[in-house]
Parts: C-alpha cells; sequence; structure tokens
C-alpha cells in the first residue's frame, strides 16, 4: 500500500513541474508566474480542487507520442474566492506553449459544463501559444467545443477571461464571448493573426505590442475591460472584482457588511455643479461620495472616458454604476460610449445587478465620421439595452439632459423605476441659445431680441420642474442627500418583479 501511495506522489510531483523547471525558471525570467503558482495567489489557500491532474495527448504524429506530459499543458478544477465557489482553468506556458490540443479543450469544456450544472462562475487563466499545430484539426475542434460552452454559460453564470501571456488566432474568441476580459501590462497580447502575417498582407510594420498589447485592448479597441501591472497585481484585483458578482443568474448579487451609514450626507456635493454650465467637473468624485466607502471598481476606464461603467456598493449590496463624465466630451454620447454603456447595462440585467445612472449629457456627438460609422444603430444600443433591463434603476440627473440622450440614459421613459434630479438639471430638447436660433430665427439680427428670448428659454426650461410638473422626475432633490435618497430607492425595488414578453431571444441592433 506504501508503495502505491509513494507512486501516486510521484506521478503528483511529475505533474506539478509541467514542463520542467528548465521552462519554470524561463517564464519566471520574463516577470511571469507559472500556472499553478497564479491559481494559488488567485484562490484561497487550500481550497483547490484539482481535477484530470494525469489527462495527457492522443497525438501521435511528428514524434509526439514520445512527448506526453501529465496535465497536457492546462490545470483545472474548482476552489473557492473569499469563500465563494468558482471553477477554474490556468494554461500552462510551460508545457507545449500553453498550446490546445484535443485533450486539453476537454479538460476546460468538464469544468465549465460543471460550473453551468451548480451554477458558478468561470475564470480562466489564459496563456497559450494557440492551436497545437501537431494535432490539426483536432485541436481546431477543441476549441469549437470550447466556444459552444461560452455561449451555452453566458448570461448564465458570469465569466472572466485573464490574459496572461499571448492569446493568438482562434484562440481569442473565447475570451471575446467571455463578460470581462483583464490583461498584464507588457506580458500580454491578443490579435488574430501576428505581426508578420500583417506585414505580409497590408505591408505594415506592428510590434506584437502595438497590435495587440494591453494599452491597445484597454484604450483603442476596447477588448479588454481592464490591464493591471503584473501577474500579482491582476490576479488581486480579479480577487476584488470577483466579490462584487453573484455566483449566477438564479442569484442576487452578493451582500458583505457596510460601515457606511445609508443616512450619511455629503454637503461637498452642494457645490459639486460648477456655476457655469460650460464648465466641467469630475463624474468620479460624486460616484465616490455616494457609494459605500468610496470603493468602486472601474470597467474599461480608458475607453469611451466620456461615460463611466462599474461596480460598486451600497448598503453592502453591489449594483452596476453608468455616469456620463462631464470631463471628456462634455459627457456627450457617442458611438463608443454607448457600445460600452450598452454592453456593461446588459451584464447588469443578466445577473440582477440594480443600475444607478447618474446624468449629465448634453446629447449625441455630431458629425460625418459618427454618422458614416453607424451612431443611429451604436446609439440605439444603449437605448435597447435600459429598456429591456428588468432589474431596479435608479437615475439622477444632474445637470445636462437635452434631447435623446435624455430618453436614452434609463429615463422614466425607458421603465426608470426611480427618477431624481438636482435642482441644478436642466431638462429639454436642447440648450436654450440653439432652441432659440430655431425657434425665432426671424429675430437672429437683434442681438438685445436673441439674448431675451435665451433668458426667457432658459427660465422656462433650463431646470427640473417642467419634468417634475409632468410626473417624469420623482422628486428634486438636495444634492448632499444623493447616497440616502439612492439607497432608499434600491431598498424599496429590492422586491420588484417585471416580466419581458416570451421570446427565443432579442434582435438587439447589433
Amino acid at each position: 500500500m506504501q508503495h502505491i501511495l509513494r507512486q501516486l506522489e510521484s506521478k503528483r510531483e511529475e505533474a506539478r513541474l509541467g514542463g520542467g523547471l528548465k521552462r519554470i525558471e524561463a517564464q519566471h525570467s520574463k516577470g511571469k508566474l507559472t500556472a499553478r503558482e497564479r491559481l494559488e495567489l488567485l484562490l484561497d489557500e487550500g481550497s483547490f480542487e484539482e481535477y484530470d491532474m494525469f489527462v495527457e495527448h492522443r497525438c501521435a504524429d511528428f514524434g509526439m507520442a514520445e512527448q506526453k506530459v501529465p496535465g497536457d499543458g492546462v490545470v483545472t478544477g474548482h476552489g473557492t474566492i473569499n469563500g465563494r465557489l468558482v471553477f477554474v482553468f490556468s494554461q500552462d506556458f510551460t508545457v507545449f506553449g500553453g498550446s490546445l490540443s484535443e485533450s486539453h479543450a476537454e479538460k476546460i469544456c468538464k469544468i465549465m459544463d460543471k460550473a453551468i450544472q451548480v451554477g458558478a462562475p468561470v475564470i480562466g487563466l489564459n496563456d497559450s501559444g494557440g492551436a497545437r499545430i501537431q494535432e490539426g484539426v483536432a485541436s481546431l475542434a477543441g476549441y469549437a467545443e470550447v466556444f459552444v460552452r461560452n455561449v451555452m454559460a453566458s448570461g448564465v453564470v458570469p465569466q472572466i477571461s485573464v490574459i496572461m501571456g499571448p492569446c493568438a488566432g482562434g484562440a481569442v474568441y473565447s475570451p471575446a464571448m467571455t463578460d470581462f476580459i483583464f490583461m498584464v501590462k507588457d506580458s500580454s497580447y491578443m490579435f488574430v493573426t501576428g505581426p508578420d502575417v500583417v506585414k505580409t498582407v497590408t505591408q505594415e510594420t506592428v510590434t506584437q505590442e502595438e497590435l495587440g498589447g494591453a494599452v491597445t485592448h484597454t484604450t483603442r479597441s476596447s477588448v479588454a475591460d481592464n490591464a493591471f501591472e503584473d501577474d500579482v497585481e491582476t490576479l488581486a484585483q480579479v480577487r476584488r472584482f470577483f466579490d462584487f458578482l453573484p455566483l449566477s443568474n438564479r442569484e442576487k448579487p452578493p451582500v458583505r457588511p457596510s460601515f457606511d451609514s445609508a443616512d450619511r450626507l455629503e454637503p461637498s456635493l452642494d457645490t459639486l455643479i460648477p456655476s457655469s454650465p460650460n464648465k466641467p467637473y469630475d463624474m468620479h468624485e460624486l460616484i465616490q461620495k455616494v457609494v459605500d466607502e468610496g470603493d468602486f471598481f472601474e470597467i474599461q476606464p480608458g475607453f469611451a472616458r466620456n461615460i463611466i461603467t462599474g461596480f460598486a456598493r451600497l448598503e453592502g449590496r453591489t449594483i452596476g454604476i453608468v455616469a456620463n463624465q462631464p470631463m471628456v466630451l462634455a459627457g456627450v454620447l457617442d458611438i463608443d460610449s454607448s457600445r460600452k454603456a450598452a454592453r456593461f447595462v446588459r451584464f447588469c440585467d443578466c445577473f440582477n445587478i440594480p443600475i444607478l445612472t447618474f446624468v449629465d449629457v448634453p446629447g449625441f456627438l455630431p458629425g460625418t465620421a459618427q454618422e458614416y460609422n453607424g451612431i443611429i444603430k451604436h446609439g440605439a444600443k444603449l437605448l435597447f439595452a435600459f429598456t429591456e433591463a428588468t432589474v431596479p434603476k435608479v437615475t439622477v440627473i444632474t445637470r445636462k439632459a437635452y434631447g435623446g440622450a435624455y430618453d436614452v440614459m434609463s429615463s422614466k421613459h425607458l421603465r426608470g423605476d426611480v427618477s431624481y434630479a438636482w435642482p441644478t438639471a436642466e431638462i429639454a430638447v436642447m440648450g436654450a441659445k440653439g432652441a432659440v436660433e430655431i425657434i425665432f430665427r426671424t429675430e437672429l439680427g437683434d442681438p438685445q431680441k436673441i439674448e431675451a428670448r435665451t433668458q426667457e428659454y432658459a427660465a422656462a426650461f433650463a431646470n427640473p420642474f417642467k419634468a417634475s410638473n409632468r410626473g417624469f422626475i420623482d422628486e428634486v432633490i438636495m444634492p448632499h442627500s444623493t447616497r440616502r435618497r439612492v439607497a432608499r430607492a434600491f431598498a424599496m425595488l429590492a422586491n420588484k418583479k417585471l416580466e419581458n414578453p416570451w421570446k427565443k431571444h432579442d434582435n438587439i441592433p447589433l
């Protein structure tokens, strides 16, 4: 019996070494952790239960029969993060460059199937050279099997991809179908075709980092949601992020103890809005002063910065926040901000996360570039997402809410539950100057008359009271009481029930 136990431990030790000490050292020399070291940092100590430690590939071509490593380049199983269940896979670059074989894919599919069955999130730590070329189409079939699981799990359990090394070719499409993608600066990249192919086909000379690095995907393409300095910080941030999410679509968001009183007043908010309507202010300040302990996890902070999205807590419960940012393009809605916010809103709705919307929007961005690239359809995505959402929705208009953008930003008319406005709110079709130039165009030659008309229009519409008179605004509130009023609104909506008509699925304007 002791001999058998020693044999088992010997096999386990061989599997834990992956591609061997030399390749582990090479991984460390690049500033990267190994697959197992990453799982140790991601999961609670001692919580990891590994599956398929001894699985090997089945390829006999090109001398592969003599090159078999237990585990076949991916570590899979389940564990806990702060006591909550999560399924994980971590690709091992020391084994065949983390390339995906048929067996490798089967291991990933097994834990994804189990995650859907039991209702728990999946976190994938990606560090792979792509398809294992020696296996040919069998490897491609393995990718397709993983893709199917991504689609089946979408909206059922949260899926998080962490790109911690190369991710190229067909390998990028599995992360692309997950809910969130995080990258590591300077050591991870994603692209469909590499720099050499780009050079051959388009004559462009570009580095891996320029083509698909963390900066590219967090600021230009919007493929990734955030990037962090190294493996350790990335995994720590993923642990923090995980705490905001419910385990599945059948559960409510988690609740954690909060020492921040829901009735806390914030007098500084009474002076947040500048006296000039054209002067910006930082919407981050409002968010941090309203949420529990100023804790806000922003999603895509480097992309479409004219809108802010992210997760926070009120009375210990997770909420999603969407907010116009006056500091960037005056908070205007454009193609990128509409897409960014729409995807975020749809995620919140999938997983029962209430949505708080802060509005200061002068309208949609005009121009040929926006029109030619489809602002109509892209703007409709955000309109569609807010309308479709059945979770509790609370809206606070802080300053401008003009034109169609007023409607789109979770207005009462899109089934918003509670709509508040600050006294500084301006709710109208457009700003006073533009409105007067249209209504009184015959008087444009008389500056004094135009000025008088502008003052008249501003007095009538540059306030929240017209909308309040119609019941479109539930209450005009003092800025310092925003946290208290919003917290009470969400508490009232805790048991909200709203169902959309039966359908196979909707047809959002993609």
